[in-house]
């Protein structure tokens, strides 16, 4: 899995053959680490560490377009799906994430991108409100007159953890709103816990012998996603208040108006918010707040900056995951020292051979940390970490850090180089490390046992089939008793009830509820069965995407065998699916070609009933459309418009073809406008389509 420290140092210097399989695996490694924070609430990374993967991600996504595939782009993505344990909520609003800002420049900058894309004088002021960034779980409360009716957690951004039950039962949140209440009130805020209770909970775990957590962010998350609300009572949780989802029957003109509405209704507002005119008084107040941050009752990583007046947020939009009209201005990491006492190889669902650190336990701001990551051989060898080494480690927030260097001044005699493996240490199979790749595989594929058994895992998991009571241990243990062999086998698992009950800590009932799960998947999305296969690049968003495409897997699979040959109808069909590009659809139709995964999907087929998704219903003129624009545009600009155009459902692509519906043409429109002439693609001046969309 990638690393920051395998990436390359500047993404201008990136080849476009380099920048798809960087995606590709950028992909798969923050989709990895989304779930590690958000499903799993044990993240094996830094936020500091998670932030510059994201950074360098964008930034390949903005140098290389067409190799961006929607679908699977973290920059489409927010946080993981939701826990099956609890009911889901759909948000009417979809709840996303921020951009983040590491130094004073990033934030400059985030206020010139505002003025441009507002079209605004660059003497013109913009007021903007800055508030601590709570290290805690984000949670929707909605109100319906006043009286709280649900409560739901982030999830994947777009359906969220009901947990309406277990926020009643708490004491900080307002069960009904103070004074003239709207008719619907959604606000959103971030559940935590304060660092005394936080350790007063951590001495009484520890007194009955139950988890110790980790940190105040994963007591508060694992407070709050209790099954029992009993328990999640007993716990001393808090919340702040800070933006709002859907309303109605209320208005605000600016977010300063809205804060100060939430206080009025009984909601805790951090004291620490204020208003400020420019980027020079957002970075004082961020020092500020720095500075006071260990005496704060409370963990924060970062302060977060949000344009004030509403009508601007409404024109800046969002872009792809996170608004436009806000960004986070993240803490730099916290460090400590300690001693390597070994060196680990971990082997991953692509085969890829992970050095992991066994380190002598050290606390670094509050956690207790005995591991990390070396990414991969060239790591080990750029920072000379050597076992018995002592070695500086760095972490921000509630995660695992990563050893930033290495002090050779305290290196003992007896330190040893490591030597990284060329055979994969679980099948002994060789590991293959391509040129230019900083990663070295196992070639075995699917038949390595370690890359099986992840395969299945990811098979299970939450955003794939998401079979509960299936889990990393139960693949483990059904992988070596010979009962998994392929993915069609978890579904044989139903034949084997007695097998499962006398296992040690099953019994019937929890046999009994497993194979009700597994039943249950039989009907499951055709999206969660694509995504669930593991193809390399495919995320959960390309995943709908062929989906919606191809409408069946036997479709796809013969889709993806006719496009074997480059110049087949098939191929162009692949390729010119929305943000699907040329190596994303070498590694689809090297999947589907090789003869034991066609078997296995074949296999499994006869055990599912994909269902196929429900066609977008066109709720505007260019709903589904393909739309370009080209030339100066001149009531606003072109980002805000691509932004109106996306919000109506259209599809905007850098590039005209034979697809395109719409050339959107403004001043000096030139190569764009010309190859939509040579197309017969219809060309609308800025005039004409504002007259279409408002249509």
């Amino acid at each position: 899995m990638i690393t920051v420290s395998a990436l390359p140092k500047d993404p201008a210097s990136v080849t476009p053959i380099e920048a798809a399989d960087l995606l590709s695996q950028l992909a798969e490694a923050i989709a990895y680490h989304n779930e590690r924070y958000h499903g799993q609430d044990a993240p094996e990374i830094s936020d500091q560490d998670f932030d510059k993967l994201m950074a360098f991600n964008l930034a390949l996504e903005e140098a290389f377009p067409h190799l961006v595939k929607i679908a699977s782009a973290p920059s489409q993505k927010v946080g993981t799906s939701p826990n099956a344990a609890f009911g889901k909520v759909t948000h009417e609003v979809p709840m996303l994430s921020l951009a983040n800002a590491f130094n004073d420049q990033d934030v400059y900058d985030f206020i010139e991108r505002i003025k441009r894309f507002l079209s605004l004088d660059e003497a013109e002021e913009i007021i903007l409100t800055a508030e601590p960034k709570i290290d805690g779980l984000s949670l929707a409360l909605r109100y319906e007159k006043g009286v709280l009716v649900s409560a739901a957690t982030r999830g994947d951004g777009t359906v969220g953890e009901d947990v309406t039950a277990n926020i009643l039962v708490t004491d900080n949140v307002p069960k009904k709103l103070i004074g003239d209440a709207p008719d619907l009130l959604e606000v959103r805020g971030e559940v935590y816990m304060d660092k005394a209770d936080f350790l007063a909970l951590n001495e009484a775990q520890g007194a009955k012998g139950a988890k110790i957590f980790a940190n105040p962010r994963n007591a508060a998350a694992g407070s709050l996603r209790q099954k029992d609300a009993r328990i999640t009572k007993s716990r001393p949780l808090k919340f702040f208040a800070y933006s709002a989802g859907v309303y109605k029957g209320i208005a605000w003109h600016k977010h300063s108006d809205f804060l100060d509405d939430l206080r009025a209704f009984g909601f805790s507002v951090n004291e620490m918010t204020q208003s400020c005119a420019n980027a020079k008084e957002l970075i004082a107040h961020y020092k500020m707040i720095g500075e006071a941050r260990a005496t704060l009752p409370y963990d924060i990583d970062g302060v977060v900056y949000k344009v004030d007046r509403h009508d601007y947020q409404t024109r800046l939009g969002q872009v792809s995951r996170a608004p436009r009209w806000a960004i986070a201005h993240k803490f730099p990491a916290e460090k400590a020292t300690t001693i390597v006492e070994a060196i680990d190889i971990q082997v991953g669902r692509t085969g890829a051979l992970t050095p992991v650190a066994r380190l002598a336990p050290v606390n670094v701001g509050g956690v207790i940390v005995s591991n990390a990551t070396l990414h991969n051989e060239d790591e080990i060898k750029r920072k000379d970490i050597r076992i018995g080494d002592t070695v500086i480690l760095q972490r921000a927030g509630d995660v695992i850090p990563q050893i930033v260097e290495v002090i050779t001044a305290q290196r003992p005699d007896t330190a040893s180089a490591f030597d990284f493996p060329h055979l994969c240490p679980i099948c002994h199979s060789p590991a293959i490390r391509p040129d230019g790749e900083a990663v070295r595989r196992c070639s075995a594929s699917l038949s390595c046992p370690a890359q099986f058994v992840e395969q299945m895992k990811h098979f299970v998991s939450r955003n794939a089939f998401d079979i509960e009571g299936l889990g990393a241990k139960q693949i483990e243990q059904f992988f070596a008793l010979g009962w998994l062999n392929a993915p069609a086998d978890v579904f044989a698992l139903t034949k084997r009830f007695d097998d499962i009950a006398g296992l040690d800590r099953m019994g019937e009932k929890s046999a009994r509820n497993l194979i009700t799960a597994i039943e249950e998947r039989r009907d499951i999305a055709l999206e969660r069965v694509i995504f669930g296969l593991g193809i390399r690049q495919v995320g959960q968003a390309t995943a709908k995407l062929l989906a919606q495409h191809y409408e069946s897997l036997p479709a796809l699979m013969a889709a993806a065998h006719d496009a074997i040959d480059p110049d087949s109808p098939a191929y162009e069909s692949l390729i010119t699916i929305d943000q699907i590009g040329a190596a994303m659809a070498d590694d689809i139709i090297a999947f589907f070609k090789d003869v034991a995964n066609a078997k296995a999907v074949s296999d499994l087929l006869a055990e599912i009933r994909p269902i196929t998704p429900e066609k977008p219903s066109a709720d505007s003129p260019v709903t589904g459309k393909i739309i370009v624009f080209t030339g100066t545009l001149a009531t606003q600009s072109r980002s805000e418009a691509k932004a109106v155009a996306e919000r109506l459902g259209a599809k905007v692509s850098g590039s005209v073809s034979a697809k395109t519906d719409y050339v959107i043409a403004g001043a000096d429109a030139g190569s764009k406008a010309k190859k939509a002439e040579a197309l017969g693609v219809t060309i609308l001046t800025e005039d004409e389509w504002q007259a279409l969309i408002t249509a």
